[in-house]
């Protein structure tokens, strides 16, 4: 397959262009550096030239915080933004996939939420995603709209090596109990998208996170005892730590579609990643 990534700079984005070329696809990725998916012109011009069959959209804003303050900054990037490259894409006759979040829920059930459940963002970041889901829709009929959850990997910060990096320096570590999600590593989630761009049939909305479930409580003490740092865990609630953007309590992932693309235990990806990372 032609893939063509944008945000390719970026933790997923980088990852998708890596799992694409290993795979033997041809690939190429546009850093925002290089194409700023707000400009319609630069990203019509971009993807009319390079002619692929599938456009991966890893570009986003993802400031969840800085969404509160500046929401026209992340509607620009996360909607409009998204709108113009599966409009590119549509143009030159590719499918897209679109990638989305678990913050397009409000957290507030008791399940996993499944592709049908109606959404309801808490926050700026998550109605930018949700609008950029209408957009991509909206502007091409060949998409896949892929919501993910709780991401870490090379390249970018992460919850995975903060807690690294504190477990070095601490000798305990107060982590949330009450915010539950699936882990996602970008190594498994490039290979997943990288899959699903050879199903052109498999339009619509998609779930791929990391199998299972669990706090970030849990993640940290995951991530302690695989690295065997000596470090406690203690519980808090996420009162004790008041931030702009309110997150969903619940951000678990699961899929209803006939046939889905199902990643690896979200351990098995913690255990992946902390063998391949190099030490910052």
């Amino acid at each position: 397959m032609r893939l063509f990534v944008t945000g390719a700079g970026g933790m997923l984005g980088r990852a998708v262009v890596q799992g694409a070329a290993r795979d033997g696809h041809g690939v190429l990725g546009a850093a925002r550096l290089h194409l700023d998916v707000t400009d319609r012109e630069a990203v019509m011009r971009r993807i009319g030239d390079e002619q692929p069959e599938v456009v991966i959209n890893c570009a986003a804003y993802t400031d969840v915080d800085g969404a509160e303050s500046d929401p026209l900054a992340a509607m620009a990037v996360n909607d409009a933004g998204a709108g113009n490259v599966a409009a590119a894409a549509a143009a030159a006759g590719a499918a897209i996939i679109h990638l989305s979040t678990d913050y397009v829920f409000d957290g507030s059930k008791r399940g996993p939420w499944l592709e049908s459940d109606p959404t309801g963002p808490l926050g700026a970041y998550g109605e930018s995603k949700l609008a950029g889901e209408l957009a991509v829709a909206d502007a091409n009929a060949s998409h896949a709209i892929v919501r993910t959850a709780w991401l870490f990997g090379a390249g970018a910060k992460n919850f995975v090596d903060t807690m690294l990096a504190l477990g070095d320096q601490r000798e305990e570590v107060s982590v949330v109990t009450d915010q539950i999600g699936c882990p996602t590593w970008t190594g498994h989630l490039a290979g997943a998208l990288v899959a699903l761009a050879a199903r052109p049939q498999d339009t619509g909305i998609h779930h791929i996170a990391g199998a299972g479930a669990c706090s970030w409580n849990e993640l940290a003490q995951e991530v302690f005892q695989r690295a065997a740092i000596e470090c406690r865990v203690l519980p808090t609630t996420s009162d004790a730590f008041p931030r702009p953007a309110a997150r969903p309590a619940n951000s678990v992932l699961a899929s209803e579609r006939p046939d889905p693309i199902v990643l690896a235990p979200w351990r098995v990806g913690v255990a992946e990643y902390l063998a391949k990372r190099v030490p910052a």
